[in-house]
């Protein structure tokens, strides 16, 4: 008997730019964030965003805003930013 199948992380060119702009530090916490979203999509504290079909997850001051496909089996990390800019 197997677990549940992972999801596959696809990151947006657009948010690979954003990832790379970022301190080490934070770099480095933001990435392992997202590594975790291939067991748990929809982590403790992640939100759905209203008006989209978008969530976000929390890391510090940062912001990490994605999508689901559940069919598919994929997280789409669409932005990466500080909370301040990230939704605009």
């Amino acid at each position: 008997m197997t677990g549940p199948r992972p999801y596959e992380i696809h990151i947006k060119s657009s948010a690979e730019r954003e990832m790379d702009a970022l301190p080490k530090p934070m770099f480095t916490r933001v990435s392992r964030a997202i590594l975790q979203l291939e067991s748990a999509p929809r982590p403790r504290g992640a939100k759905k965003l209203r008006g989209r079909s978008a969530y976000r997850l929390r890391v510090g001051s940062y912001r990490v805003l994605y999508t689901i496909d559940n069919k598919l089996h994929v997280v789409e990390i669409i932005a990466v930013g500080h909370r301040r800019d990230v939704y605009r």
